[in-house]
């Protein structure tokens, strides 16, 4: 009895089988969720045609494994949680191919406050005291610009959380 050289003893090849597109397009999925537009680019990446992957993404999404409400809220709660602005996740929900309504519906369903989430932001990074210091007051604005908070906020804790001027 021969055995194949290089293959250890008692392991067996397996036969490799193509993935339909519907069967490549559920494995993203389930490891996270993805936006249609997403969806698509990675299938076209994996080197699916563009119309068999939108046969396949209408057919999760019309099944309800594919959302891009539900992409959109989880984006905007893991955004939040990585500390970063309104602007910014407006910016990538729209780069993700979203529409405005489902862009606002996703901004909607974030329950906290973006003043109470820069306030706290700034304060972890300069110290509760940095509103004293000019020079840790600007470097908290640019910071908070940065991370994709607008004017009004940045204004806010500027001036400590109290009333604007």
């Amino acid at each position: 009895m021969a055995e194949d050289v290089g293959s250890a003893p008692g392991s067996r090849k397996r036969k490799q089988r193509e993935l339909t597109p519907l069967q490549r397009a559920l494995a993203l999925l389930v490891r996270r969720e993805h936006s249609r537009k997403e969806l698509a680019r990675k299938l076209a990446e994996r080197g699916i045609e563009s119309e068999a992957a939108s046969a396949a993404i209408g057919r999760l999404t019309g099944d309800g494994w594919q959302s891009d409400a539900r992409f959109a809220e989880m984006l905007v709660r893991t955004r939040v949680a990585n500390n970063q602005g309104p602007v910014r996740i407006r910016a990538e929900l729209g780069s993700h191919g979203l529409d405005r309504d489902a862009i606002e519906a996703a901004m909607a369903a974030f329950e906290g406050d973006w003043r109470q989430v820069a306030q706290d932001l700034a304060c972890r990074r300069f110290g509760p005291d940095f509103v004293t210091d000019l020079v840790r007051r600007r470097k908290a604005a640019d910071f908070l610009y940065r991370r994709g908070f607008d004017g009004e906020t940045v204004r806010f804790v500027l001036h400590g959380g109290g009333p604007e001027d």
